[in-house]
């Protein structure tokens, strides 16, 4: 059984910065592509930080570039967002995704999420 699980999510003021992670079970980690993704309350969900499966090569968001990075360590089958300088805007739910296309099929795993708040 696949579980993405991520922790690190909490309450920060402007300006701070917060480390989300997630830990994945029950997959062949490295062979997956990681992204986060975040949705706030009346809002779509949005993509926010992709990687590669062997990390090589990342993408972001304009809304959160040079102030999120995305990282993954393939030992510990678990994906990092490290996010700076914080914006009220930021807040949301911060769920990551593993996705594998191999041939055919596509493999799409989805965690729970972890809330992020931004506020004085």
């Amino acid at each position: 059984q696949v579980q993405l699980v991520e922790s690190g999510g909490g309450l920060v003021q402007p300006g701070g910065s917060l480390r989300l992670s997630c830990a994945a079970s029950g997959l062949t980690f490295r062979s997956y592509a990681m992204s986060w993704y975040r949705q706030a309350p009346g809002k779509e969900r949005e993509l926010v930080a992709s990687i590669t499966s062997a990390g090589g090569s990342t993408n972001y968001a304009d809304s959160v570039k040079g102030r999120f990075t995305i990282s993954r360590d393939n030992a510990k089958n678990t994906v990092y967002l490290q996010m700076n300088s914080l914006k009220p805007e930021d807040t949301a739910v911060y769920c990551c995704n593993a996705n594998l296309a191999a041939g055919w099929n596509e493999y799409d795993y989805w965690g729970q999420g972890t809330q992020v708040t931004v506020s004085s």
